[in-house]
């Protein structure tokens, strides 16, 4: 089989870290050929989805005394070949949010791949469908309260009936631009307008979730059910648990009441093409959808001696057979 890989450029990812390099290694183990390239070189010709494309060969990393170990020389490529995306079996979108325009157009070109020919992952509607913050509105019952506005009078009022809340840019990602708001802060009024863009810009604001100490879960999610977990731990001064803010990563299992989320979630996941996703839930609440490029295997599969990245090749391996 033929993968594809839409990612940001292979000098610049982590292979010890990223999801993207553990998907592209499981494929490679298991037998098929990695092609790897980037949203600007995407291409509509004769109404089908090109792309110039470089075949990849990976030296795994291996896990040393609880570590990955990484080669210096840890990929090569070779040359660049203009394909239609169709020829391959697999197309995965994974570029790095934010979701700007040129990324909104990227999945435009993606809808020109035959979805009876070519599985992507994931479809480019669903990730158009589901912005990271404002998707989890519609589960209203496993979400933390939750307002939506750019107004500051609705949040502050928000604000001072809670409490305490968090903002969260809706474009954000890794917990860039993440604030902790308290009514009585001397600063709250320029928060608010930074935020917001002067009021231009509509940002998410949920009620503060004191758990958030003991840790901001991800779950993965394929084809909308949960294959594993790992709970990032604030450190520190630091209220965000993100892994990109220096969050420590813990053992963690899979709670009944995350299962629940999870069953409330994956109907439609499945139904909007989103087939890898990661959820964050913190306390017993889903806090975010992550479809673009959902990351955390290479910490799960650290800490639980697991491989769902082998896991995610051969579920499609087995959509493709059927």
């Amino acid at each position: 089989m033929k993968f594809a890989f839409i990612i940001d450029p292979l000098s610049k990812l982590d292979p010890g870290h990223d999801t993207s390099v553990a998907l592209m290694e499981a494929a490679q183990k298991l037998g098929h050929e990695v092609w790897a390239t980037q949203a600007e070189k995407l291409s509509v010709v004769n109404s089908q989805a090109w792309a110039l494309l470089e075949e990849v060969k990976l030296t795994p990393v291996e896990l040393v005394e609880g570590r990955w170990l990484v080669g210096e020389d840890w990929y090569r490529s070779e040359g660049g070949v203009w394909r239609s995306l169709q020829e391959m079996d697999a197309v995965f979108m994974r570029t790095d949010p934010p979701v700007t325009v040129p990324y909104l157009y990227a999945t435009y070109i993606l809808d020109y791949i035959d979805p009876e020919k070519t599985l992507v992952i994931n479809s480019p509607s669903g990730i158009r469908a589901a912005n990271e913050k404002m998707y989890a509105l519609q589960f209203k019952d496993v979400i933390p309260e939750t307002i939506v506005s750019q107004d500051k009078a609705v949040i502050r009022k928000f604000v001072e009936d809670k409490g305490a809340a968090v903002l969260k840019p809706l474009g954000g990602k890794a917990g860039e631009g993440i604030l902790f708001l308290e009514p009585g802060d001397r600063n709250f009024n320029s928060l608010i307008e930074v935020s917001t863009k002067q009021g231009r810009e509509p940002v998410m604001v949920q009620t503060y979730l004191p758990e958030a100490k003991e840790g901001d879960k991800r779950i993965i999610l394929l084809n909308g059910e949960p294959i594993g977990a790992v709970n990032r731990i604030p450190t520190g001064n630091e209220f965000r648990g993100n892994m990109a803010v220096g969050g420590r990563v813990a053992v963690t299992e899979i709670t009944p009441q995350e299962e629940k989320i999870c069953a409330a979630v994956g109907p439609k996941l499945r139904e909007d093409g989103l087939y890898f996703v990661g959820i964050d839930v913190i306390g017993g609440y889903l806090t975010e959808v992550n479809v673009t490029s959902p990351t955390g295997i290479r910490e799960i599969d650290r800490l639980n001696n697991v491989q769902l990245a082998k896991q995610v090749i051969e579920w499609i391996e087995g959509t493709k057979k059927g």
